[in-house]
């Protein structure tokens, strides 16, 4: 089993295990990580995703030695147009929240798997990084736009042109990193982070996600349409009712920010 999938309450932990390739993904493995979000997507019962890897290792990107050997054609990776991106997930947008859980190295497709995910939780020492820049081999799981989107185009080309890797302070500051911890606690945090999320009222949460996400090719008004429509659909599903009761009780007063 290349991929893990473990459920534990309103989240679910999946877990890239190749350690022994630092869990470089092959055919097999994109299409286990592309099976498991959907499985995600399709359960009621979870709110938020962690996407990891096992040893301490988040991701060396594409399997390079499955896609050199010719006898393991079952093993190289799928670059069709249409479907699921050579990494898996990649060319998905799930309707609820996923975040990334960073140790060791997250470079090249690793680098582009955690730059899908909503969140980076990000050990100190992490390196991320456009490692294929080494190898010729582009980046075709959506990187070249979500980097260009989360640290804006001057801090995307730094990394898209150089293939350089960086860490600790610097990926917090690019916005590489959400929230940076020690090493050997980023899957533990990550997992707090998502059960806080998980607590919260999840309609509106879920639609203004959709919102932030879908407005990227949108013009002002367009997009000022679609924040509408999403917001009216978080409406009809009913939570505003039992949230204007918790604000009127004053329950929440004097609670830390984080648990409101």
């Amino acid at each position: 089993m290349t991929v893990r999938y473990e459920p534990d309450g309103a989240i679910v932990v999946v877990t890239i295990d190749r350690v022994d390739v630092a869990n470089a993904v092959d055919r097999p493995t994109a299409e286990a990580l592309a099976g498991a979000f959907r499985r995600f997507e399709a359960d009621d019962d979870l709110a938020v995703a962690v996407l990891t890897g096992a040893g301490g290792k988040f991701c060396a990107g594409a399997d390079l030695k499955a896609m050199s050997d010719r006898s393991a054609a079952h093993r190289v990776s799928r670059v069709e147009p249409d479907g699921d991106g050579p990494m898996g997930p990649s060319r998905m947008l799930t309707a609820k929240p996923v975040i990334a859980a960073v140790e060791g190295h997250a470079v090249a497709g690793g680098l582009e798997l955690a730059a899908w995910c909503d969140l980076r939780v990000v050990a100190e020492d992490a390196v991320l990084g456009v490692f294929c820049r080494r190898w010729g081999i582009p980046l075709m799981d959506g990187g070249t736009i979500r980097l260009a989107r989360l640290l804006g185009h001057s801090h995307a080309l730094d990394l898209i042109l150089t293939g350089r890797g960086v860490s600790g302070a610097e990926a917090l500051r690019m916005g590489l990193a959400n929230r940076l911890v020690p090493p050997g606690t980023a899957l533990p945090e990550a997992t707090a982070l998502a059960r806080e999320i998980a607590a919260r009222p999840q309609a509106a949460l879920r639609e203004d996600r959709l919102s932030s996400y879908e407005q990227w090719s949108l013009g002002l008004p367009d997009a000022l349409s679609g924040e509408y429509r999403h917001g009216m659909s978080a409406l009809r599903a009913g939570e505003l009712v039992g949230g204007l009761e918790r604000y009127e009780s004053g329950a929440w007063r004097g609670q830390a920010p984080d648990s409101r």
